[in-house]
């Protein structure tokens, strides 16, 4: 290389560095649960700053971690090495009208995707509870919705294109380096730096959301019948009350329906919930008091028609601690029983864990993404959450401990996003197609430089802590 163009090198990663004087120079993934303090972060906006990056890693013998807007709830995102975030490779690149595609930047927020799909008539398939995360993101991580008959996000991926280790740009599909492909539809950032995703998308339609509410043991003894009846159940069972709140969401052609009002939706649920739950820290009885108050907001029944997007979307406001897990549906009912009784052991304990709510219960069909948690059965997924009112902390451990347990006990398998403690051992018991992902691995990056802390505790292995480096866990 030319002196000339080293110094354009050398001039282009100045550019596109954080200072590392400024805040933004330090990682904080959205909950607030974990932080780290890169060697570097890049910022690139375009492919070929990519490149430069991989390459400058190379050179320097480090690890590169591409990362979204941080939205996992775990330290899957964070390194001591080098950090490349892609919220700038956030570009439309194709709307294929006919075939019903598109082709955009791995960095595109599904919010800003939503957006731009509306502008052609278009909508995503399915979408979780939340758009705030980058579609890329949602990728790596297998994230799902909610629907039987629905399977992964990552199932509507049609091709990728990836910067690999070598720093070749290659392209993967169904037919195309199937291997890559299946690697890389869950593959937690470790098989390349994603460039682009096309992504089969529809015609945009409009949801009927009926909410109700049941008790907890009509939903657990008519589970299938519920789940079955409409395109996309979800629930959110609140331990306090013994209710759930049921949502049966279908397709419609009817008109929009004004949404839930402001008071109720924003200053009661949101607000007042928030003050409540901020007194639960210092006096746990409370947070029974809140879901009880929080189970009477939404006891009545209503019925929302909105955009398909709107009505999937759940909004979650409080940064938090996360956890979930993903059962065979078959198992749903004897782990849901489970749970209950040992919220009620928890509720006659005067020293009991008083939790934060809901658990939220969703579903999913089978399918062949090779880490996927919903890897070839139907799935029931329950995630819990203990709130941060204010972006304060609150005691998480030992529920999700307890949690935890009751979900492996029933075959549970942790969602890729969220913190867990499985390892190789665990993993391979529990995915088929566990070793064929570690050889795609070691095939496109034999050196490991895509392989974060992460991935080199959870799929290889390492004996590598949270708190060993430079991502620090903010425990309680």
């Amino acid at each position: 290389m030319t002196t000339s163009a080293s110094e354009n090198v050398e001039d282009t990663l100045t550019s596109i560095t954080i200072p590392s004087s400024s805040p933004a120079s330090r990682f904080v993934n959205w909950g607030l649960s974990y932080e780290c303090k890169p060697l570097a972060i890049f910022e690139p906006e375009n492919e070929r700053d990519c490149e430069l990056v991989l390459a400058f890693a190379r050179k320097e013998g480090r690890a590169l971690r591409a990362v979204g807007v941080g939205h996992s709830p775990s330290d899957l995102a964070c390194t001591g090495d080098f950090m490349l975030r892609t919220t700038k490779l956030n570009k439309v690149l194709e709307v294929n009208l006919e075939k019903l595609y598109v082709v955009v930047q791995a960095g595109i927020t599904l919010s800003d995707l939503h957006c731009e799909l509306a502008k052609h008539g278009l909508a995503m398939r399915n979408v979780g509870s939340i758009s705030d995360q980058t579609l890329g993101g949602i990728v790596a991580t297998a994230s799902h919705g909610s629907g039987i008959g629905a399977p992964s996000m990552s199932c509507d991926v049609s091709t990728l294109t990836l910067l690999l280790a070598d720093g070749s740009r290659v392209s993967c599909s169904r037919t195309e380096r199937t291997d890559l492909f299946f690697a890389s539809l869950c593959g937690l950032g470790a098989t390349g730096i994603v460039l682009t995703i096309q992504l089969e998308v529809e015609r945009a339609f409009l949801l009927r959301d009926e909410l109700c509410s049941r008790t907890f043991e009509d939903v657990v003894t008519n589970l299938d019948g519920l789940v079955r009846s409409s395109q996309y159940a979800r629930f959110w069972w609140i331990a306090a009350t013994h209710t759930v709140k049921c949502s049966a969401v279908n397709r419609t052609q009817e008109a929009k329906r004004p949404p839930i009002p402001w008071f109720w939706s924003v200053f009661m649920a949101y607000h007042v919930v928030q003050f409540l739950l901020s007194i639960g820290r210092y006096i746990p009885y409370v947070n029974t008091l809140t879901g009880r108050f929080v189970a009477w907001l939404s006891s009545g029944s209503v019925t929302l028609i909105d955009d398909s997007h709107t009505i999937f979307n759940v909004e979650c406001r409080y940064p938090q601690h996360t956890t979930e897990w993903a059962i065979p549906f078959t198992n749903a009912p004897a782990c849901l029983r489970a749970l209950h009784d040992w919220m009620d052991g928890e509720a006659a304990n005067p020293q009991g864990i008083r939790p934060h709510f809901p658990f939220e219960i969703r579903f999913s069909a089978a399918d062949d993404i090779w880490l996927s948690p919903g890897y070839g059965r139907e799935t029931c997924w329950v995630g819990i959450a203990q709130y941060r009112p204010y972006g304060l902390n609150v005691p998480y451990t030992r529920f999700f401990r307890t949690f935890e347990s009751i979900m492996t006990h029933h075959g549970g398998r942790p969602h890729w996003a969220k913190a867990h403690h499985f390892g190789p051992e665990e993993l391979r018991r529990l995915y088929p197609r566990f070793d064929d992902f570690v050889r795609v691995l070691k095939e496109v990056d034999p050196e490991g430089i895509f392989r974060n802390e992460y991935v080199r505790r959870h799929i290889f292995g390492e004996p590598i802590g949270e708190r060993v480096w430079k991502a620090r866990k903010r425990d309680e």
